[in-house]
């Protein structure tokens, strides 16, 4: 096996579309097409790092048509073993609210338009009871203060938004936040045997949980902007800090297991 180029990588969301300095950039091919966008490679407190915007540089590529399965792959290639994922999301309930951040622990997938996995044959079932690193998200949360841990994140399709009843079911369900990015990438992480974890930053409450018009994109772009600086300063302490990906239970799962599909 060839040494990794990076072991670390930043997936960035809506408004994040660069995050390293006097980078090298990887022409990635994979089979399953081109990833987002070349992927970057540069050093962070002492961690070679790779970067690659979700949506492309930019804004390319909608919430549904995202090559998700060519960003996971072309990084694991790499060598990429610890994935941090910033997204922009928004509140359902009272207990978030703009400009929050928070590190979900729970993911429900309401998306029906995309490829969700590797696996295309044979008996591989990836254990996903705990979909996100919980190693990882404890160094997220130690990184800064007022970091919330906890919350159930809502993947849905896009790209419109909810509609208020859409909005209210979901907050009835005792889910806390919405997004349209967080799936399938999480899984497709674990089937990486990668750890991972969203970095949801709150930019707006959505159309059931306020009054008014209802969320609409300029506001979550504004907001997120603003936030960009916080999020990297976050992104680099929780960097500094990350723990040894050896024994973790995001990539052990699979040991003994014979995938049907190949990791770079």
């Amino acid at each position: 096996m060839s040494p990794a180029i990076a072991d670390v990588a930043v997936i960035g969301g809506t408004g994040f579309y660069s995050f390293l300095d006097g980078a090298e950039t990887h022409e990635v091919e994979t089979p399953y097409g081109a990833p987002s966008a070349p992927i970057a490679v540069g050093t962070v407190a002492g961690r070679r790092v790779a970067f690659v915007p979700r949506h492309g540089p930019h804004h390319d590529y909608a919430p549904h048509s995202i090559p998700y399965r060519a960003n996971l792959w072309a990084l694991r290639s790499l060598g990429v073993r610890q994935v941090l994922a910033p997204c922009a999301v928004g509140g359902l309930r009272d207990e978030v609210a703009p400009g929050d951040i928070v590190v979900p622990d729970q993911l429900v997938d309401r998306t029906y338009r995309r490829v969700p996995s590797y696996v295309e044959g044979g008996a591989v079932h990836v254990p996903f009871g705990d979909p996100y690193c919980t190693r990882l998200a404890a160094a997220v949360t130690g990184a800064g203060a007022g970091i919330t841990h906890g919350g159930t994140m809502v993947v849905i399709e896009g790209p419109r938004f909810s509609t208020r009843a859409e909005s209210r079911a979901y907050a009835g369900e005792g889910w806390t936040l919405i997004n349209m990015t967080g799936a399938p990438e999480a899984a497709l992480a674990r089937e990486m045997r990668q750890c991972y974890t969203p970095i949801a930053l709150v930019t707006d409450m959505d159309a059931g949980a306020e009054s008014g018009d209802g969320v609409g994109q300029e506001e979550v772009f504004a907001l997120f902007k603003a936030n960009l600086e916080r999020l990297t300063g976050l992104l680099a302490a929780t960097i500094a800090a990350l723990p040894d990906p050896d024994g973790c239970t995001c990539s052990t799962w699979a040991d003994g297991i014979d995938l049907t599909y190949v990791i770079p």
